[in-house]
């Protein structure tokens, strides 16, 4: 159990890296009106997803 919580640790913080590096990735959506924005990171979700499956897949490997 305590392994889980270092590996989704990791991966979090690596998560929070790339999108600190990164930032907006070309395939976001953002509109802004006047004093209103919307920011929708369609493609940063995309990525941070398929990351996730890859490391919970390794770790269900190696389990």
């Amino acid at each position: 159990m305590y392994k889980m919580f270092i590996v989704l640790g990791a991966v979090l913080l690596l998560v929070g890296l790339i999108g600190t590096l990164f930032g907006k990735l070309p395939g976001d959506i953002r509109f802004s009106k006047g004093n209103v924005t919307f920011y929708f990171p369609i493609m940063t979700s995309i990525i941070i997803s398929i990351l996730l499956s890859f490391v919970f897949y390794l770790i269900n490997k190696f389990r």
